[in-house]
């Protein structure tokens, strides 16, 4: 398994956890102290992170597959180039103001 792989299930694994984690500090009661509360927020701010990443991973995965873009048509031949800017003046160097 690539590590992508590994880091995938890892973050699968981690967001079950938290939230179990969660869901137990709620049902015990805990959740309605400072420490409980604290440690419930904490799982669930981590648990909010590794959903980030798994959801940038699949972003990244799904684009990679998707391949290189597409090519641009080729010009038509009654296609005009696109009149060029003018250029700027050179700077004149040693010209004291």
């Amino acid at each position: 398994m690539s590590d992508r792989g590994v880091l995938f299930v890892f973050s699968l694994i981690a967001i079950v956890a938290c939230l179990a984690a969660a869901v137990w500090l709620v049902a015990s009661g805990q959740a309605r102290y400072v420490d409980g509360l604290f440690l419930l927020l904490s799982s669930l701010v981590i648990a909010l992170a590794f959903a980030l990443y798994l959801s940038y991973v699949v972003k990244s995965a799904m684009a990679s597959t998707r391949g290189a873009a597409p090519e641009k048509p080729a010009p038509s031949k009654t296609d005009k180039p696109a009149p060029a800017a003018p250029a700027a003046p050179p700077a004149i160097a040693g010209k004291a103001r």
